[in-house]
């Protein structure tokens, strides 16, 4: 079986470091912020961290819109979110809307686009789950 190779988009700014014995390259890629190589067409995963999630979700509606409409036509696609529902709950974010008004249109994307949101904690636990899931889509691709 081929190796797995996950291609992360070069506007990542905070791109996840992966175990060394993944393969990684960078592109610039048609959605999301990660990819695995071959599968590009099928997978497509956004990464956010709480204020970007925040700002995306409230104040910057039209633009994340359009980027979840090219997610939902993925057939392996999520927005994975470094926090976690409490972190929204408890304001830890740099804005003034409420926590209630950001969880109504995190729950919005998976109600008007089928796309999943996934509340993965801090980073390391978001790159740990994040590269998980990349290698079981690539072992189901691959069999």
């Amino acid at each position: 079986m081929k190796a797995m190779t996950i291609a992360i988009d070069t506007r990542e700014q905070l791109p996840f470091e992966f175990s060394p014995e993944v393969a990684v390259v960078r592109a610039t890629l048609r959605t999301g912020d990660y990819t695995l190589v071959g599968l590009e067409d099928d997978v497509a995963i956004e990464r956010k961290g709480l204020n970007d999630l925040v700002n995306s979700v409230i104040h910057d509606r039209k633009r994340f819109g359009a980027e979840l409409r090219r997610l939902e036509v993925m057939r392996n696609r999520a927005v994975v979110v470094e926090a976690s529902v409490a972190d929204i709950v408890n304001r830890r974010y740099r804005s003034e809307a409420h926590p209630n008004a950001v969880l109504a249109a995190t729950n919005g994307i998976f109600i008007h686009y089928r796309v999943p949101v996934f509340f993965w904690g801090i980073r390391p636990h978001a790159r740990l789950l994040l590269e998980d899931l990349l290698r079981r889509i690539w072992k189901r691709h691959a069999s």
